[in-house]
């Protein structure tokens, strides 16, 4: 997966993810209050998360239903990858030196990336 989902195919993408498989009309009911989107619009993201493989359609009755072909995992990761690389040249702790300094974590995160650094640890031993 080297395609990126532009901020609008995400959200597409989270309708997908949410509760596959749906229509165009179902994701534009969806994302219409919050963002004003047409039919128009969202078969446009469609068609071009269709060509970057992010997502099929079947023939369904009436209309087409569209599938994730992303899992949502893969598609985190990927765009993490790319985060970091953009803007802390790679470096996971960068980014997180730069999360503590601005105070961004809460104590419940900061526990929860010890947990994380622990588990890990703990499977690199084994």
């Amino acid at each position: 997966m080297k395609n990126r989902l532009s901020d609008a195919e995400w959200r597409v993408m989270e309708t997908l993810w949410e509760n596959p498989p749906r229509t165009i009309m179902e994701i534009t009911n969806t994302l219409k209050a919050e963002t004003g989107w047409t039919k128009y619009t969202v078969m446009s993201f469609l068609k071009r998360m269709e060509e970057k493989g992010a997502v099929h359609f079947e023939e369904g009755g009436r209309a087409k239903l569209y599938f994730p072909d992303w899992s949502r995992e893969d598609a985190s990761i990927q765009e993490t990858e790319n985060f970091l690389k953009k803007v802390f040249h790679g470096s996971a702790g960068m980014m997180i030196n730069a999360m503590v300094k601005q105070k961004a974590l809460t104590e419940t995160e900061i526990q929860e990336l010890y947990q994380i650094l622990d588990s890990h640890e703990d499977s690199a031993l084994n």
